[in-house]
C-alpha cells in the first residue's frame, strides 16, 4: 500500500498512484494484494475476536467502532472494515488512490470516509489501527510507527503487515514477482524491509506490545496463507503495553 508518514516519500506516493485506475481489478497492477488480502482478513479477524472478545459467529464484530486504515489504496482493505461493521477512515499519500476508493465506494454503497495526506496530520483516535504493506514505504519507520500510536484509542488495537527482510522475500517479492511484472517494477526496495524483531522494537518504543504474529507463507500448493513461517510477510497484532 502507499505510505503516509510523518514524511511522505513523494516517490512513492507517485509510484502507487499511476495504480489508481486499475487498482480494483484483480488481474491488475494491483493483482497481488487482491490475492493477498483475504489472507490478511483472516488474521485480522482473528485479532479482532481475541482483543475485542468479539463472537467469532458475528457478522458485524465491529460494530460501533471506529477504524482507521492508513496507506489505504483504494480502498481494498477498508471496505471490508466497514462490511464488518466499522466507521471507517481511510488517509492515504496518493490524492488519485484516494479518489478511486471514494468512486468504489460510492459505487458499493459503503459510507467511508476517506483523505489524502499523512496519518501524522490527522485528529483523533481509533478502535482499530491498520497499516498493512505500508512501513516498508516510509521515511521514518520510527517516526511512524510513533504516528500510528498517537491515533490508538485506549484499548485501541494495531494491525500491521510487511515483508520480512530475508533473501526468501527478496527472491519472491522483487526478483521474481516485479522480474516477471507481477508486481509493478520498482514497487519493493529491500533496504526498507524491516525483520519482524526490528517492528517489533520501533513498536515498543512507541509504548506497544505485540500480542500476536503470524506469517504468510507461499506453496504451490496451497497459494499464499496464514502460516508460522515468518520469512516471506508476516502480520502483527500490537496494543498498548
Amino acid at each position: 500500500m502507499v505510505e503516509t508518514s510523518t514524511s511522505i516519500r513523494a516517490d512513492e506516493a507517485a509510484h502507487f498512484g499511476a495504480m489508481a485506475a486499475d487498482w480494483w481489478d484483480p488481474k491488475g497492477s494491483s493483482a497481488m494484494l487482491h490475492k493477498l488480502n483475504p489472507v490478511r482478513l483472516g488474521f485480522i479477524r482473528e485479532a479482532i475476536d481475541h482483543h475485542f472478545a468479539a463472537d467469532e459467529r458475528a457478522l458485524r464484530p465491529l460494530e460501533g467502532r471506529t477504524a482507521l486504515d492508513v496507506g489505504c489504496g483504494a480502498g481494498l482493505l477498508a471496505e471490508p472494515l466497514a462490511r464488518l461493521g466499522a466507521h471507517v477512515t481511510g488517509i492515504d499519500a496518493a490524492p488519485e488512490l484516494i479518489e478511486a476508493a471514494r468512486t468504489h465506494a460510492g459505487q458499493t454503497g459503503l459510507a467511508i470516509r476517506y483523505v489524502a495526506g499523512e496519518v501524522a496530520a490527522l485528529e483523533g483516535q481509533f478502535d482499530l489501527v491498520t497499516a498493512l504493506e505500508v512501513i516498508e514505504h516510509v521515511a521514518d519507520p520510527a517516526a511512524f510507527v510513533r504516528s500510528l500510536e498517537q491515533r490508538l484509542a485506549p484499548g485501541g488495537l494495531l494491525v500491521m503487515s510487511t515483508p520480512a527482510r530475508t533473501a526468501w522475500s527478496r527472491l519472491l517479492t522483487i526478483t521474481l514477482a516485479e522480474g516477471t511484472g507481477r508486481i509493478p517494477r520498482g514497487t519493493h526496495h529491500y533496504e526498507q524491509f524491516l525483520a519482524p524483531e526490528q517492528l517489533t522494537a520501533l513498536l515498543s518504543q512507541a509504548g506497544l506490545t505485540v500480542t500476536a504474529t503470524r506469517g504468510i507463507a507461499f506453496s504451490p500448493t496451497r497459494g499464499l496463507h496464514l502460516s508460522q513461517d515468518l520469512s516471506l510477510n508476516y502480520l502483527v497484532a500490537a496494543a498498548r503495553s
